[in-house]
C-alpha cells in the first residue's frame, strides 16, 4: 500500500526543522549503509547519534502520533529513530548530483538506542517505510522517490511536511537532483500485522468504520458488528 498523508508537520514545527537542517552536519550517506546500497548511493545523512538528529527525531515522532492515518495504515508496533538526509546537486554543470539507486531495504533494522537504553542496540523488522519530505518540491528539480508497485513505477514528490508510507519490501530509488537540495526524514516500522495485504484489508475497514460512525453513531448495530469484526481480525492478525 503506498499512501500520501499530508501536513504531518506545519507551521513552526516545520519551519524549526527545515532552519536547522539549513547548517546540518551533513556527512557521507554511503557510511552507515549496507554493501549493496554503497554502490547505488550518493547522498548526505545527519550523524544518527547527534544531538540534533535526536531532537528532530522526537518531534517528527510526536506528530505521528497525532496522524489517525498514520496510526491506521501502519499499525505500528515499533519505529525506527527517524533519519535524516541530503541530496543535492552537482558543483558542476556536468557533476552528478546525488540519488539513489533502485535497492529494497533491509529486512532487519539496527537502531542504537540513546536515550532509554544507551549504548544498546534494538532489532527491528522493516514491514513500513515512510519518508517526510521537508524541502519544497520547487525548490529542488529531481530527486522524485520512485517506487515499483503491481501497477509498475510510481514517482512521488510530495510538498514540504507530507509523508509518503510504502512497504519496506517495494524496490525503490531517488532520481538524481539537477538543482537545489532535496531534504527529508526516512524511517521504517514494525507493524503489529506484517502482511501489506492484510494491513491494506485493515485500513480500508478501518476508514469504512470512521464514515459509519459519522453517518450513524458509535451504538448502530451495524456499527459495533463491524468493529467487532475489525478487532476481530486484528486479533487474529496481531503480532504483539
Amino acid at each position: 500500500m503506498l499512501l500520501h498523508i499530508p501536513q504531518v508537520l506545519t507551521g513552526a514545527a516545520l519551519a524549526q526543522a527545515r532552519d536547522a537542517l539549513s547548517d546540518a552536519p551533513w556527512r557521507d550517506g554511503r557510511a552507515p549503509a549496507g554493501p549493496p546500497a554503497m554502490h547505488v548511493k550518493r547522498n548526505e545523512q545527519l550523524p544518527v547519534g547527534s544531538e540534533l538528529a535526536q531532537r528532530l527525531g522526537q518531534q517528527v515522532l510526536q506528530a505521528l502520533e497525532a496522524q489517525p492515518l498514520f496510526l491506521s495504515a501502519a499499525l505500528p508496533k515499533r519505529i525506527h529513530p527517524p533519519r535524516f538526509n541530503r541530496y543535492a546537486a552537482g558543483a558542476a554543470d556536468d557533476a552528478p548530483g546525488g540519488y539513489y539507486g533502485p535497492h529494497v531495504d533491509c529486512a532487519v533494522m539496527h537502531a542504537v538506542m540513546h536515550a532509554a537504553q544507551p549504548g544498546g542496540v534494538q532489532r527491528l523488522r522493516s514491514d513500513v517505510s515512510c519518508t517526510l519530505f521537508l524541502a519544497d518540491p520547487q525548490s529542488y528539480d529531481g530527486g522524485e522517490l520512485t517506487i515499483e508497485d503491481t501497477f509498475g513505477p510510481r514517482r512521488v514528490k510530495l510538498p514540504a511536511g507530507d509523508l509518503l508510507l510504502y512497504p519496506s519490501s517495494s524496490v525503490h530509488a531517488v532520481a538524481p537532483v539537477t538543482r537545489g537540495a532535496r531534504v527529508a526524514c526516512f524511517f521504517w516500522v514494525e507493524s503489529l500485522v506484517r502482511s501489506d495485504e492484510r494491513r491494506r484489508l485493515l485500513y480500508d475497514m478501518d476508514g469504512h468504520l470512521m464514515r459509519l460512525r459519522m453517518a450513524l453513531g458509535e451504538t448502530d448495530p451495524a456499527v459495533v458488528g463491524l468493529t467487532g469484526t475489525y478487532h476481530n481480525l486484528l486479533r487474529q492478525w496481531a503480532d504483539t
